[in-house]
């Protein structure tokens, strides 16, 4: 049943991450957290490791379609890098509670603004 589990979990966020460019902190974490009992910070290094693959095949479909901005990649990779050092090393001074916590409070901020912003 955990495999089951596992591969809908992967399925909805391959579909979420090429449709929204979410699908690894938005559905793998807190399907790995609540559906297969996984610890926050062990769902979020295996939802990064999962990522990789997915986000590579969604850049080579949205490259095709013409739908990146390479300009704006330049600007933001640099950046996103560092802070890709820093989330883990602050994994390290929160308990998984504490993590859990700020995930669900950003996803729910996120949410609203997402909301209130739509046209």
């Amino acid at each position: 049943m955990r495999y089951v589990i596992a591969a809908l979990i992967g399925l909805v966020s391959g579909v979420a991450s090429g449709l929204f460019g979410v699908g690894g902190g938005l559905i793998m974490v807190p399907g790995m957290a609540v559906l297969m009992k996984t610890d926050i910070k062990i769902a979020v290094g295996t939802s990064l490791a999962v990522i990789v693959p997915t986000a590579i095949t969604g850049m080579i479909k949205h490259s095709q379609l013409r739908q990146i901005d390479w300009h704006l990649v330049a600007m933001l990779a640099p950046t996103a890098i560092l802070g890709g050092f820093i989330g883990p090393w602050l994994t390290t001074k929160l308990s998984s509670t504490e993590l859990q916590r700020l995930f669900g409070g950003f996803v729910v901020l996120v949410g609203v603004r997402l909301l209130v912003a739509a046209k």
